[in-house]
């Protein structure tokens, strides 16, 4: 009974042992089932085991074929490494785990690909506008290549799409094309050629491997449309340049060659440029030359023929044909030749009179020159060269005229506003004056012209004039006139010569309404100051002239200023003064009267023989005033019952017998217009000490003295007042002054 429990209890522990073996015992593979790897990369296939303290391995292939890797072991795992990956290791591979009686296996599928580069883009030659081109898309080394598939594309538009499905006969890298033909154009250039290789080889994975190679087009077009310009002509004679330039399109732009095509038509290179220059050309220089556009897909050629003729002699004659001389200037004719190095040269006139000039010939060259030129030079020269067996002649007519100042413009008189005045035009020393045509124009409006048409039976120098009567007014002022001389030169030149003079117009007018203006007064007294203002109106400006009349008549010139000023004046400033404008039409006067007044003065008041005097004697008192006009003397005795107005005669009172009553106070007043002044005597009449009847002889004598003295006296203060100043004053009497 023991011995069956030990037998059961070890069998159920062996039992126990296996499934727990069993269960614990797994295997695990990297990559799990399958694996995709490119050709020629390394990969390493791992088998590893878990509920095992020493497991062993082993691999092989499902079809038991070589493994092509190598296997390495370490404790519960192995290692099967394949590098490089080929043909060979396309199997499934098989990793056998064994632990004690325990065995285990699993396998792992290894799929190869090869999709190493990028696709390449062929074009079969340079892209040419206009020209079918192939383009090839070339994707190499490819496998398995029936899950290729190639896209081509030119910018955004898909040009052919292809799927490789033929079937593989055996394993092997494909190289796959992919061949477009199409015809570049114009637009093209910039856009781009796109191959697109896709491999459809995982399952697992929707989106495919996928390579991409682009390439932008360079689109060419090929040399045309070449062509040569060619400045001056292609017919040139010997010492002349050309220049050649050549034009040719194409895409790059066409780089152009010159050369010239030799007898054996062999090309000799010229130049590398456009433009090709030949100078001081010969006639061997003539042929052909050809201008070649080239480019990197194509050329284009053109050709032109130059001719290089043979130089003749010429001869040219300057100025002109016909030249315009003035009289009295210098002028030189050029007779020149070109095509002849040592020609001939000689002068003459056209009826082989005498040149009357002088010639120079140096070289090619030959000059006439006319200097002064006179009547004598009118002629047609003409201009010989010989150069070997060759000769020409060419004339040249010398025309002569005489214009040499502008013409003169004279006026008749003064341009007085309403007054004729006769203008006259002059132009002086003209040749030939029946050419010569004379205007006369104001402010652009002609008023009068002539032309002298008359005939000349000699050549002189003429002065000719055109005179016009006109009514100048005052709205002339300020216009021109002009004198207008044309000398018309005929067919030698299209518009005649011409000369002018301007002269501006101005019209006088005489002075008028000329005022004197006083300030402050005609009448003023004597030290003050006036002024006296002229004006006058007229055209220039009148000129300001102020004078004095005189006594006689005559005037006495005082100022050339519109004002006159007199200060502090005098009784002798009194007077008349003349205010005068004057310009070159007139003159225009205007008169002031001028009246200073003063206060009497100078006033002496005299008594005779003397102021004491006896009775009976005679007694004589004056009053004279200094040379003040108008003005009254008035002699007065004074009395406390009222003065007494005394008859005088010239400021003269006599007494005769003075009495007592005659002594006091006399008084003399001399008053005019502005005022008086007064002088006053005191008389001193005494008595007789003897008998009144006393008579003496010394008396007597005194008394028939007296009777002649005081006539004598009183006419020669009369006659004194009379010529000091005759009428500038009067003395009255004092019954006059009283009434």
């Amino acid at each position: 009974m023991p011995g069956k429990m030990v037998a059961i209890f070890g069998a159920s522990e062996l039992l126990w042992i296996v499934f727990a073996a069993s269960q614990a015992f797994k295997i695990e593979t990297s990559p799990d089932y399958s694996t995709l790897v490119q050709i020629g990369d390394t990969i390493s296939l791992t088998c590893s085991t878990t509920g095992c303290e020493s497991p062993s391995f082993s691999w092989r292939t499902q079809i038991d074929s070589p493994l092509n890797a190598k296997v390495s072991h370490e404790r519960t795992k192995s290692t099967l490494t394949m590098d490089p990956v080929s043909f060979d290791n396309e199997h499934s591979y098989l990793c056998t785990a064994t632990c004690g009686s325990g065995k285990m296996e699993k396998g792992i599928q290894v799929e190869i690909y090869s999709f190493p580069k990028d696709p390449e883009i062929h074009l079969s030659g340079p892209l040419e506008v206009g020209k079918p081109i192939t383009a090839q898309c070339v994707v190499p080394d490819v496998y398995p290549f029936d899950r290729l598939e190639v896209d081509l594309l030119k910018g955004d538009h898909l040009m052919k799409n292809q799927d490789f499905l033929e079937d593989m006969e055996r394993k092997s890298l494909e190289t796959k094309t992919l061949e477009v033909t199409f015809t570049p154009v114009i637009e093209d250039i910039g856009k781009a050629l796109v191959c697109r290789a896709k491999l459809h080889i995982d399952e697992m994975d929707s989106a495919p491997k996928e390579r991409e190679t682009t390439k932008e087009l360079q689109v060419y077009i090929s040399p045309r449309n070449t062509v040569i310009s060619v400045q001056p002509s292609t017919r040139l004679q010997e010492g002349d340049s050309v220049t050649m330039t050549c034009f040719s399109e194409g895409l790059p732009a066409p780089e152009i060659f010159w050369s010239k095509k030799l007898e054996n038509e062999n090309l000799q290179p010229l130049s590398g440029n456009s433009t090709l220059t030949l100078i001081a050309m010969r006639i061997e220089d003539s042929g052909i030359y050809v201008c070649e556009g080239a480019n990197l897909i194509g050329r284009h050629r053109t050709e032109v023929e130059l001719v290089v003729q043979e130089k003749p002699f010429t001869m040219d004659i300057s100025p002109g044909s016909r030249v315009a001389a003035q009289i009295g200037d210098t002028v030189v004719l050029t007779c020149s030749v070109t095509g002849c190095e040592s020609p001939s040269l000689s002068w003459r006139t056209q009826i082989d009179s005498p040149l009357s000039g002088q010639v120079q010939s140096v070289r090619a060259k030959s000059t006439l020159t006319l200097s002064p030129v006179s009547f004598e030079n009118e002629h047609s020269y003409l201009c010989t060269a010989t150069c070997g067996p060759k000769k020409q002649e060419k004339g040249i007519q010398v025309e002569l005229y005489s214009f040499p100042r502008d013409p003169e413009i004279e006026m008749s008189g003064l341009l007085m506003s309403g007054s004729p005045v006769t203008v006259n035009c002059t132009v002086p020393n003209v040749y030939p004056f029946d050419h010569l045509e004379i205007e006369l124009l104001k402010e652009g409006t002609i008023l009068a012209s002539k032309q002298f048409l008359e005939g000349t039976d000699r050549k002189s120098l003429e002065t000719k004039s055109l005179d016009m009567t006109f009514t100048p007014t005052t709205e002339d002022t300020g216009k021109a006139l002009v004198c207008l001389a044309k000398l018309h030169m005929g067919e030698m030149e299209s518009e005649p010569k011409q000369r002018q003079s301007t002269q501006t117009l101005y019209v006088n007018v005489a002075p008028k309404d000329t005022t004197v203006f006083v300030s402050p007064s005609s009448i003023l007294e004597e030290g003050s100051s006036v002024n006296m203002t002229c004006f006058s109106d007229g055209f220039p400006d009148p000129k300001i002239l102020w004078s004095r009349q005189l006594s006689n008549g005559a005037l006495q010139p005082l100022s050339e200023n519109t004002t006159l000023t007199l200060i502090s004046t005098k009784m002798e400033d009194s007077g008349i003064y003349v205010c005068e404008g004057i310009n070159q039409a007139g003159i225009s006067r205007k008169e002031v009267e001028l009246i200073v007044q003063v206060f009497p003065k100078d006033i002496q008041l005299t008594v005779f023989p003397s102021e004491s005097v006896k009775e009976g004697d005679t007694v004589i008192i004056s009053c004279t005033c200094g040379n003040v006009p108008e003005t009254w003397i008035i002699l007065k005795k004074k009395a406390d019952t009222g003065d007494t107005v005394l008859r005088s005669v010239d400021g003269a009172y006599t007494i005769r017998k003075a009495q007592l009553e005659d002594a006091g106070v006399y008084e003399c007043e001399s008053k005019n217009k502005v005022g008086s002044r007064l002088r006053s005597l005191t008389l001193d009449v005494k008595g007789r000490e003897n008998n009144k009847d006393y008579f003496s002889p010394e008396l007597l004598v005194l008394y028939c003295a007296s009777s002649l003295i005081i006539p004598a006296i009183g006419m020669t203060i009369y006659f004194a007042r009379k010529a000091n100043m005759k009428g500038s004053y009067s003395l009255v009497d004092a019954q006059k002054s009283k009434a």
